[in-house]
């Protein structure tokens, strides 16, 4: 563990911001009083998250005492799924429905699978031996078909409890539209398995399509006990060691939410750790000046890239973890699986192959010296002398580069006798064409071009692959934050309290009138109020924020569409969904009819945001380097400049080929390249 800065002064306000991440968890502690900050890292703890929560925070020594407040990304409900460690659930759901989750859409929803002879579906979270069916029956207009009935729930129980369920999805046909049904199974579920964490589709995703709902209200259901768990066990030790306010949970909407809601709806933060990036990223860029940015996120595991608009992230209304669909409101992050310890191997075809795979925390790069034997991304930048061998990685971690050369060179062996330092650069090409191409998918192919946007990446490998990325992508400006290493922890920071709501209104938008959609704004205004004092947030002001969702008329799938207020003109909204068409589609039909699907409602409390602190001008003095060290580029090693960033003052000039080291984070400046440093400390590279 290694610290910047120190935090003084008794009494002062501190506010820390933690992020659990696939190799390192980070830390960040803002003292608001002397403006000073601190970052660390540590291993991360699979398995035993919370352990390393609590050595980070002794390692930085912070007196909780002293903290005015928590906030927490976690990936404990992504872990679940991907390691398929979920509770053991079962579904109770409408007579007649039990295969909806087997069934599905009848399609390839996995990226690439289309084509793909060996494709296997992934296996339904809960077995059909675990899916019950209840008479009972909603209209999609929320009239009673058929009544449930005490008697019905008392028949089911018999073969629920024989099951020994740990959670119960429940799961009613068009609950949607009238979730009496599902209340009153929850009552009864409640009194009979009061140990079993319970989920109803309508808490979980209130709109309609059963296959999405019932399928992210399963993943609820599979996650929720779990991430209770940590996040009990969590809060006690935090207590324990004299923290007195509430811990704040991040959430894939971009705000944050209680333990208790996170608990009970941990489905929704399922993309914690990278919106924290995401907010960091815009706060840093705003305060440089810039609104129009392509985040990049490189950590050890995976890349997460997302499009800023005129300072504001894109949200979607779904997204697939590991095959399955998730419907939940979350800001629109693009994941490749390309990280520093993504695996380089050599395929059944004798070609070489980064990734998906990944070396992870344990046991880590083969550079880690802690039993890998496979080469990764960080082996080869290791041995291209990209980082540095005398360095502790993360502040406390020696890098073995004659592991990472051994490695290497075994692969070397079985692709045909490679070079060494061909092969790792050969690894990196392709590293960095994965990435690329998830932005892309996030820029280009919806209609934006990446070369009218600034790069800003982070995590602990985005600086050393920024400026290949951006070459591949023809953008001429990348922005690197403070801490990149620590900059999803540092934007929880910056993080406001957020709650949203959707109602499904399917009708169309000609036969909208204004008084009937004000009439249903101010319901799910009234909403969000109930649901803000259950969480506690107190006075102070809201802001309520609106979108619809529309599409033409007998499509599949519709659009989100922000308003700039929620009595703007019908008008002005279907010209607005013509052009946010044509730019998402490249076509659109404006005189075809226009259907409203739902109504989104998000009401929004802002945090205080930390100021940003301002570094000394540059003397002549403050540019010089540290050392030097050849580094590849080009197909040969040049010598190459190396510089300690926190010795860098404003207006600080470099020009590439030179390295920029810090803790946490290695920023690679190659030829052609040159780098400023801005007033608030950030680094400006530009072609």
């Amino acid at each position: 563990m290694t610290l910047r800065g120190k935090v003084n002064g008794r009494g002062a306000s501190l506010l820390v911001g933690i992020d659990i991440g696939g190799t390192f968890t980070d830390f960040v502690v803002r003292d608001e009083r002397s403006r000073t900050l601190l970052v660390g890292k540590v291993p991360s703890r699979p398995g035993a998250e919370w352990e390393a929560v609590l050595q980070g925070l002794d390692a930085l020594q912070v007196d909780l005492t002293r903290v005015r407040r928590v906030i927490h990304a976690t990936t404990i409900g992504t872990n679940i799924i991907l390691e398929r460690k979920g509770a053991r659930a079962a579904l109770l759901t409408t007579e007649g429905f039990r295969d909806v989750i087997e069934i599905g859409r009848c399609q390839r929803l996995i990226p690439g699978s289309l084509f793909h002879i060996k494709f296997v579906r992934p296996k339904p979270l809960i077995p059909r031996s675990r899916r019950f069916e209840v008479r009972e029956r909603m209209l999609k207009d929320g009239t009673v078909a058929t009544p449930l009935t005490e008697a019905a729930l008392e028949e089911v129980a018999v073969a629920l409890a024989a099951a020994e369920p740990e959670a119960v999805a429940v799961c009613f046909l068009h609950s949607y539209a009238n979730p009496a049904h599902e209340r009153l199974a929850r009552t009864f579920l409640a009194r009979r398995f009061p140990a079993s964490h319970l989920s109803t589709s309508h808490e979980v995703v209130g709109e309609f399509r059963e296959f999405e709902r019932f399928s992210s209200t399963i993943m609820n259901a599979s996650v929720a006990p779990g991430t209770s768990r940590y996040l009990t066990r969590l809060e006690a030790a935090l207590v324990e060691r004299g923290y007195r306010a509430r811990l704040q949970i991040m959430a894939s909407n971009g705000g944050t939410m209680t333990p208790e809601a996170a608990s009970r709806l941990a489905v929704r933060t399922i993309l914690s750790g990278p919106v924290g990036g995401v907010n960091g990223a815009v706060h840093v860029a705003a305060g440089a000046g810039f609104r129009n940015l392509i985040t990049y996120d490189m950590g050890g595991t995976s890349t997460d890239v997302c499009l800023i608009q005129d300072g504001r992230a894109g949200t979607v209304g779904w997204s697939l973890l590991d095959g399955y669909p998730v419907k939940i409101a979350q800001l629109n992050i693009n994941t490749v699986g390309a990280g520093g310890g993504s695996l380089a191997r050599c395929d059944e075809a004798g070609l070489l192959r980064v990734g998906p795979e990944s070396a992870g925390a344990v046991p880590g790069p083969a550079c880690y010296g802690k039993g890998g034997t496979e080469p990764t991304v960080t082996d080869a930048n290791l041995v291209l002398g990209r980082l540095d061998a005398t360095r502790l990685l993360g502040g406390r971690l020696q890098l073995r580069p004659d592991v990472a050369e051994a490695a290497l060179g075994r692969l070397a062996q079985a692709l045909g006798r490679m070079a060494i330092p061909k092969l790792a650069d050969g690894i990196l090409r392709i590293g960095v064409a994965k990435m690329a191409s998830a932005i892309r998918e996030i820029s280009v192919e919806r209609g934006h071009d990446p070369r009218e946007f600034v790069l800003v990446p982070f995590g602990g490998a985005g600086p050393m692959h920024a400026a290949f990325v951006a070459e591949e992508l023809g953008i001429d400006r990348i922005l690197v934050p403070r801490h990149p290493g620590n900059l999803s922890a540092f934007g929880l920071l910056v993080s406001d309290l957020i709650q949203d709501r959707t109602e499904t209104w399917i009708v169309p938008l000609e036969a909208v009138s204004r008084q009937a959609l004000q009439a249903r704004w101010d319901a799910l205004r009234q909403t969000l109020r109930e649901a803000i004092q259950a969480d506690g947030w107190g006075p102070g002001p809201i802001l309520f924020r609106y979108a619809l969702d529309l599409r033409y008329r007998g499509q599949a799938f519709e659009l989100t569409l922000p308003l700039t207020r929620p009595d703007q003109p019908m008008r002005e909204i279907e010209a607005a969904f013509h052009k946010a068409h044509e730019q998402t589609y490249g076509h659109s039909s404006p005189g075809e009819a226009v259907e409203l699907i739902a109504l989104r409602a998000s009401a929004v409390r802002t945090v205080l945001k930390p100021p940003a602190d301002r570094l000394p001008r540059v003397t002549r003095a403050g540019v010089r380097p540290s050392g030097e060290r050849p580094v590849f580029f080009g197909g040969k090693f040049l010598r190459t400049r190396l510089y300690d960033r926190e010795a860098l003052g404003a207006g600080a000039r470099i020009r590439g080929p030179a390295i920029i080291e810090e803790l946490g984070a290695t920023t690679v400046v190659p030829p052609r390249w040159q780098v400023e440093v801005g007033r608030t400390g950030h680094i400006l590279m530009s072609r």
